[in-house]
């Protein structure tokens, strides 16, 4: 084991320079700009609109009736980045919203008031339709309720029933297939005009389930040392086009297929990921980190880590949209069950002791020496429970708990200094516990 020194007696770790971008960063990137562009035309296109969310969401289907999904989720991190968020929150709260909602609902509808502009500066159109997969998180359903009092167009709700013991039920899916077949399918066909084609729908969940295969492989590639991705700050990179818009089309497919051979390239040259810095040197630190990131000070927050050679292998938060590493994989042969069992799926439809196992597994695993929680305020979702965990997870596992604090998209309640000091002696907890081993 290592005999290392004190965090605080310890230089931060040296960056190499940065390489050129990743050409899986420009292709995203394009993706991207495309489907702004696709939005910013629709309406004189005659395309249709569905707003919905990330977890549980119905990409291939929505692909399948040529229907255009916006996620306000990603509108309202993406205006956290862009330092846009807290005039929104502003917005949100002078019309009455409360400082406790959560800061993506209030920022989405400041966005809204404030002339309803994306990430690429153009102006997103108003949904045809609200698409509610309620995946465990109740605000999802108080979200659009607010959104249809705005926009005034129809809602339709999947219900998908919550995963208290970590098992989907017959039942449960059957639940969920019925409303597929006769509540949303209907709509959506009712609003593109046409009929599903179920073998155009089999061939979005055939393409998914090829990027599926691919993701994994990113995911699982941090279990080498050093390790080529950071499975949380970059993570959240990875992820993009197949939480997003992009699930179920031949461009996530050569998308995932140009990251997995990136990953595997930097594996044979022995090269850890890129930081906002450049190239992770010496990585002291393996974490597994639960919960999701703040927006509105990322490339600060990430460099907290990285300074200090802490690379995080694997995350809760790159899961939300689906746990493909369990083994789940889109399904064509079935393709109502397969897309119920996606939603049910979700790391947010599940109980504390599912997502319990499932963080002692990575921290196994991926030989983490410790465990990190990122406690955000507004999302109960994520937060609710968290120190439980912490306490369960060190006495499972032996390795050290860390617990810090901050937000989403709200600049207010990230502190910076307050943050560092934190992992400072979290840091400093884990070296300790080194010393001891070694002894």
């Amino acid at each position: 084991m290592s005999t290392a020194l004190p965090v605080r007696n310890r230089p931060p770790v040296s960056l190499r320079p940065a390489t050129a971008k990743d050409s899986s960063q420009d292709r995203q990137k394009q993706m991207i700009a495309d489907h702004y562009e696709k939005l910013a035309h629709a309406k004189e296109n005659g395309q249709k609109v569905v707003y919905t969310f990330v977890p549980g969401n119905l990409t291939e289907l929505l692909q399948a009736l040529d229907l255009l999904p916006v996620l306000p989720e990603i509108n309202a991190l993406q205006s956290g980045m862009r330092q846009k968020s807290a005039g929104y929150i502003a917005e949100a709260e002078k019309a009455g919203h409360s400082e406790d909602v959560c800061t993506y609902v209030k920022c989405d509808i400041g966005m809204l008031k404030s002339g309803n502009f994306g990430p690429t500066g153009t102006k997103l159109p108003e949904p045809d339709l609200l698409l509610l997969s309620y995946t465990g998180c109740f605000t999802f359903l108080k979200w659009f309720e607010l959104l249809r009092e705005e926009y005034k167009c129809p809602v339709v709700m999947l219900h998908v029933p919550y995963q208290p013991d970590g098992v989907i039920s017959p039942e449960m899916r059957e639940y969920v297939v019925n409303q597929l077949r006769d509540e949303v399918i209907p709509a959506l066909e009712k609003l593109s005009g046409k009929k599903l084609d179920m073998d155009k729908l089999k061939h979005h969940l055939d393409l998914s389930r090829q990027a599926e295969d691919d993701l994994v492989k990113v995911w699982e590639s941090a279990k080498h040392k050093p390790s080529p991705i950071d499975g949380y700050f970059g993570g959240v990179y990875y992820i993009g086009p197949i939480f997003t818009s992009f699930r179920g089309s031949q461009d996530a497919v050569e998308y995932y297929r140009e990251l997995r051979a990136e990953c595997e390239a930097r594996i044979l040259r022995n090269e850890g990921p890129q930081t906002p810095d450049g190239l992770m040197g010496e990585q002291r630190y393996r974490l597994v980190v639960e919960g999701p990131p703040n927006w509105t000070s990322f490339p600060d927050f990430w460099r907290m880590f990285a300074k200090e050679g802490a690379v995080v292998v694997a995350s809760t938060y790159t899961r939300v949209g689906g746990l493909y590493d369990t083994g789940f994989r889109h399904d064509s042969t079935q393709p109502l069950e397969t897309m119920a069992d996606y939603c049910l799926g979700c790391y947010t439809n599940l109980g504390l002791p599912t997502r319990v196992d499932l963080l002692e597994r990575y921290i196994r695993e991926y030989e983490a020496d410790g465990f990190l929680i990122n406690s955000v305020k507004s999302c109960n979702s994520f937060s609710a429970g968290q120190l439980l965990m912490l306490r369960q997870l060190e006495q499972r596992t032996g390795v050290p708990g860390g617990f810090i604090e901050s937000d989403l998209v709200d600049p207010r309640y990230f502190s910076k200094a307050n943050i560092e000091n934190r992992l400072q002696s979290y840091f400093q907890m884990i070296d300790a516990r080194r010393l001891r081993v070694s002894a």
